[in-house]
């Protein structure tokens, strides 16, 4: 499409070129990152710091910051632009415009296995060698990519998407507008066996999983159900590839929960929580709302609303990096020590 039509089509544009250059209004084909875009691609750049890229790419129309020399150095190539407040944001919107994912037509293949006793809605789309139990309930448009499994009673709303070789286990509860990615696992037993001289006693794990509308599970992720009550995500909450998620964690709303983070049973995070790739987090602990826990941070206590947290066990991440800095010097420092304890003698 026209570079023009794009403009229109996306929401919160602050400015762009046409209004002095209208007669730079280019073919754009498709997206692309800015260091391989070609000629008939649409990129952006976040910032003054990527200000060197503008010079040397060759995409045809960027996304630009609220930056008049980036937008003045952009004119002077030809380049069409558009200015964006969140220009990553804006980004994001374009790529809609260019690719829908793969969504296949409503129908129930005929290997699928239904119990009787299974509620299906309109409009849903139903791949082959899909086991949905007694008592399931799927609501409207939902999306069951091959080979799935869905034990009794389990409830899906509107708009789900389950891809290939996911499972779902009994009880579940699975919010409107919800993405769960191939391999995961929702709702399976938690983690439950009781010490006693003779050896573990194995606790049933009779509660239920619920993940709140809008929540999105990674590939190969696992969120298992506690024994009594409920394991709980909150709406919008998205949780990347290889996530565990202990039984009975209570999970806010729109949290971000990178690669390989692990939780024990009991954990509490609140809402807008960002958890960076493989954080541990121990039994029980609470971390408040805004907090942040960057990489391998290993998180053995509380964690108070807004702070960032790194290192093992977690401490505040100023501290870390003040430490992180001596740490380098500690050969040279212990010699210092050593000299000053032969002179002492």
């Amino acid at each position: 499409m026209k570079f023009s039509e794009i403009v229109q089509k996306l929401d919160s544009v602050a400015a762009n070129s046409l209004i002095s250059k209208p007669d730079i209004d280019p073919d754009i084909s498709g997206v692309a990152p800015i260091d391989i875009a070609e000629e008939g691609t649409l990129s952006y750049i976040e910032g003054g710091k990527f200000a060197s890229k503008v010079g040397k790419t060759s995409a045809s129309a960027l996304i630009l910051p609220k930056d008049e020399a980036l937008q003045a150095q952009a004119s002077e190539r030809g380049i069409a632009w558009v200015v964006g407040s969140d220009p990553r944001l804006l980004f994001a919107s374009a790529i809609a415009l260019f690719y829908q994912p793969f969504h296949p037509t409503p129908e129930i293949h005929p290997t699928a296995v239904i119990h009787p006793t299974a509620e299906i809605g309109n409009d849903v789309y139903i791949g082959a060698h899909v086991v949905i139990q007694a008592g399931v309930t799927i609501g409207k448009s939902v999306c069951i990519h091959p080979n799935v499994v869905i034990y009794p009673d389990v409830q899906i709303g509107d708009r789900t998407i389950l891809h290939a070789n996911c499972t779902i286990h009994e009880r579940t509860q699975i919010g409107v507008g919800c993405v769960i990615h191939s391999g995961a696992v929702i709702g399976a037993e938690g983690f439950g066996f009781v010490p006693t001289p003779q050896g573990w006693f194995k606790m049933e794990q009779s509660g239920y999983t619920v993940l709140e509308d809008g929540v999105e599970v990674g590939c190969n992720s696992t969120i298992d159900r506690p024994s009594v009550g409920d394991t709980r995500v909150g709406r919008n909450t998205k949780i990347d590839n290889l996530v565990h998620i202990g039984h009975g964690c209570q999970i806010g709303q729109n949290c971000a929960l990178a690669g390989q983070v692990g939780m024990a049973g009991g954990v509490k995070v609140g809402n807008q929580v960002l958890l960076a790739g493989q954080v541990g987090i121990a039994n029980q602990a609470h971390i408040g709302d805004g907090a942040i826990a960057t990489a391998k941070a290993g998180i053995h206590s509380d964690i108070e609303p807004g702070a960032i947290v790194t290192g093992v066990p977690a401490i505040p991440h100023k501290v870390f990096v003040k430490a992180a800095a001596i740490y380098s010097r500690l050969p040279e420092m212990y010699q210092t020590l050593r000299k000053l304890q032969r002179n002492s003698h």
